[in-house]
């Protein structure tokens, strides 16, 4: 695969619309803690940038020297040692294949509301259009990997380019209105403690952003290519998610009360003909479809980087190998591909037959499934980040400048250690007891790692 089809890879993964259209209330402070940036919003992702760019740098380090396909799985072997490396792909794959069940639900659940509210149709019921769905992700995952990364790339560009030009609109139509002062910390109502705290949301704008390394063993140049995707991959989401971030806000009129009161869709508010809005039904209607599309990448890159990562532990012998085999015709995971199916299917079973299982208040039973899956996912990636930036001085040592991997270990470590905080601190039930669920997966992790790890030592 080429450059641009790795660099979809992480895209895909990070779904820049998606993000961008969700995360503004948890930034500026509509979230469980009930702080954040305020209007200072944008200066928070700037700060949140910083962070990634340094674990971006680590990243590209390990992948200039190693060429698998189980990405930060292989990192952490080699900066904490073989165990520690399991157990941290153990959590990680587990991470994404939860993440990746948790849109299945919020993707077709989306599909079926935004039809029968601006259409007043119901072809499908919710459960036909997650089913429907899935059927398409399994088929473009057995495809082949150049399928799936091509499709995402053709998702991502015509939504971000949609959005691209909605925001330069935007910014444009606010004229005078617009200011430095979304990078001012004074903006915010909680001062700097307000910026911190939303920083750590920006991590999650980012989260997938290693994903092209997954397909490091099919690249066709990885050590020049991967390390390549991986960096712009950060920087063009950065440019992306300041505007973003930028032009909402400033759509808001800098307004802390006004975007609260959008916080369910702020974006649509912004593109719709309603009060608030500065497009039309037309314009409100086309963000819906592309915040779809970057969904539907979500959907595809999260699946593909979750088979490639089974395929790699069961090759290693941390899962059952099983879970390795690879289709005869096509030579794509099959056993990763299964196991994705099965658990994506077994989500959307859970989130139709017991609806109030994990339901949140207000919310819909495929949201509520949706934030607490993805609360697992998001914890058990920002946990790799952390062991991974724990681990680089040893892991790159040798490889590459020591101040500089010294410098972006400490950044990644305060940065992924403060986003785990964040993810626990007065967040409510039942969405907390995902983190909880995670910690127990961790400590079931470890164990496998230490006993599979001296079978293995014993042969």
């Amino acid at each position: 695969m080429s450059l641009i089809d790795v660099v979809a890879q992480s895209v895909g993964f990070m779904g820049p619309v998606f993000s961008v259209s969700i995360l503004l209330p948890l930034l500026i402070g509509v979230n469980a803690a009930g702080r954040g940036a305020g209007a200072a919003a944008p200066l928070a992702v700037l700060l949140a940038t910083v962070g990634m760019l340094a674990l971006g740098w680590i990243v590209s380090a390990y992948a200039r020297r190693v060429k698998a396909a189980g990405s930060l799985y292989n990192y952490v072997t080699l900066g904490l040692g073989r165990r520690a490396g399991a157990a941290a792909g153990l959590m990680y794959y587990a991470g994404v294949l939860l993440l990746g069940a948790a849109i299945g639900p919020l993707i077709g659940g989306y599909l079926h509301d935004t039809l029968q509210a601006e259409f007043a149709i119901e072809p499908l019921p919710v459960w036909g259009w997650q089913l429907l769905l899935l059927a398409g992700l399994i088929a473009a995952v057995y495809v082949g990997v150049e399928f799936s990364v091509r499709s995402q790339l053709v998702l991502a560009l015509v939504s971000v380019g949609v959005l691209l030009v909605f925001f330069v609109y935007l910014i444009f139509k606010v004229g005078d209105g617009n200011s430095v002062r979304a990078f001012n910390p004074h903006t915010s109502q909680d001062g700097w403690a307000g910026i911190m705290f939303a920083v750590l949301y920006g991590v999650l704008l980012f989260t997938g952003f290693e994903a092209a390394a997954n397909l490091a063993e099919e690249a066709k140049d990885p050590h020049r290519h991967i390390p390549k995707a991986v960096m712009f991959s950060v920087l063009a989401a950065a440019v992306f998610f300041l505007l973003g971030t930028y032009a909402q806000v400033a759509g808001f009129h800098f307004d802390l009360d006004a975007m609260t009161k959008a916080a369910g869709a702020p974006l649509n508010t912004l593109a719709g003909g309603g009060p608030g809005g500065y497009g039309s039904t037309t314009w409100g209607r086309l963000v819906e479809l592309v915040i779809f599309l970057d969904m539907a990448a979500v959907y595809i890159g999260v699946s593909v980087s979750a088979t490639r990562g089974v395929l790699t532990m069961a090759r290693d012998g941390w899962l059952p190998r099983s879970l390795a085999s690879l289709s005869s015709r096509r030579g794509t995971p099959s056993g990763g591909t299964v196991l994705v199916g099965a658990v994506y299917l077994a989500v959307i079973a859970m989130s139709g037959l017991f609806p109030k299982l994990l339901a949140l208040p207000g919310a819909p039973s495929y949201l509520a499934v949706y934030s607490w899956f993805s609360t697992f996912g998001v914890f058990c990636l920002a946990a790799i980040y952390l062991m991974m930036a724990i681990g680089a001085p040893r892991g790159l040592r040798g490889q590459t400048s020591g101040p500089v991997v010294w410098v972006c270990s400490v950044v990644g470590v305060l940065l992924t250690a403060g986003a785990l905080f964040g993810s626990v601190y007065k967040v409510p039930a039942p969405t907390v007891y995902a983190t909880y669920f995670a910690l127990g997966w961790f400590v079931v992790a470890v164990v496998i790692a230490v006993v599979v790890g001296r079978r293995q030592d014993q042969r």
